[in-house]
């Protein structure tokens, strides 16, 4: 079986699920072969758990500064191991760095590049929702290795445990004059809900919500559910949210088990970043609200007359079982 190259996002602790979720996008082309990015000692605390989801090879690219510059490193330890192995592709989670280093990628390697892909079959295919979610297009790479970014929630992470072998790549020093350098860190509040893109579940709120007191309800129905809260960019440039939970084309994009959208009226610019979810319910007072129809359950009523009594249900049921 070919190898395929997937780009580990890590804490420096811990694998990020979206990368265990790049795993399972990875058997459908070949064996996984995981590259690690960091500094000295990381690659060792996470192989275990890389190997276990299925990677057969953990390339370990470290380096005292690897965590001091933006991209850079990771774009050089793809472009080292493509050079090693010939794989017969790269994946890299859709994030904002991940997008930023498959670009560069493919623009050193001269290969075609795929942005945000929601499916990816046997022979390359990828799936990808485009034009703010218009179409649905499938698309393939004619040149090269394909570099394909794939998002976060597309597919489910699946154990897959074996042994992976372990190799190093010697990562070039970074030139400081052609570099972005990281000069200070200021870690975001911290709470107890898993984040955006990685939850099972998302509770968004909009401009029906009415103000940041109304994101109580959101929130409160979030945690019975055990998910994440986003919000829509409406709700966002009213100042009922911080920007870090937009969902959306100039938000984040989502694709949980579960999202419940309360008091969004569906414009295409959320849709785009939500409408890849497994199973959508929205609450929404305005029967002509476009995203009733493209709700897989959808209610037509006041948010805060219904999301108390799902929460309610679903404390009840929790509690009950």
């Amino acid at each position: 079986m070919p190898h395929v190259l997937v780009l580990v996002d890590h804490d420096g602790e811990r694998v990020h699920k979206s990368t265990r979720e790049l795993m399972a996008a990875a058997r459908r082309l070949g064996d996984p072969a995981a590259v690690v990015v960091g500094t000295p000692g990381t690659a060792a605390r996470l192989a275990e758990s890389l190997a276990r989801y299925g990677a057969t090879t953990v390339h370990a690219a470290e380096s005292t500064d690897a965590a001091e510059y933006l991209a850079t490193p990771a774009v050089d330890a793809l472009q080292l191991a493509v050079r090693e192995i010939s794989p017969a592709a790269v994946l890299v989670s859709a994030t904002a760095d991940g997008n930023e280093v498959a670009g560069r990628l493919a623009a050193r390697l001269d290969a075609g590049l795929l942005i945000d892909a929601v499916d990816l079959d046997s022979s390359g295919v990828a799936t990808q929702i485009v034009f703010g979610g218009s179409y649905t297009v499938r698309s393939q790479v004619t040149r090269g290795v394909p570099v394909i970014t794939v998002r976060p929630g597309a597919f489910e992470p699946e154990e897959h445990p074996g042994q992976a072998v372990r190799r190093t790549l010697a990562l070039p020093a970074a030139d400081p004059a052609a570099s972005a350098r990281v000069t200070a860190r200021r870690s975001a509040p911290a709470g107890d809900r898993p984040g955006l893109t990685e939850a099972s579940v998302v509770v968004s709120g909009g401009r029906g919500v009415g103000g940041a007191d109304g994101f109580k309800v959101v929130e409160e129905l979030a945690d019975a559910l055990g998910g994440a809260v986003g919000a829509s960019r409406a709700a966002v440039d009213a100042g009922y949210y911080p920007h870090q939970f937009q969902v959306g084309q100039t938000g984040k994009s989502v694709s949980p088990q579960l999202y419940v959208a309360l008091g969004i009226s569906g414009a295409i610019q959320h849709l785009a970043g939500m409408q890849t979810s497994k199973t959508i319910v929205a609450v929404n007072k305005d029967p002509e609200a476009p995203i009733l129809g493209l709700a897989d359950y959808a209610v037509v009523g006041d948010l805060f007359a219904v999301a108390p009594q799902l929460t309610q249900e679903v404390t009840a049921r929790r509690t009950a079982g």
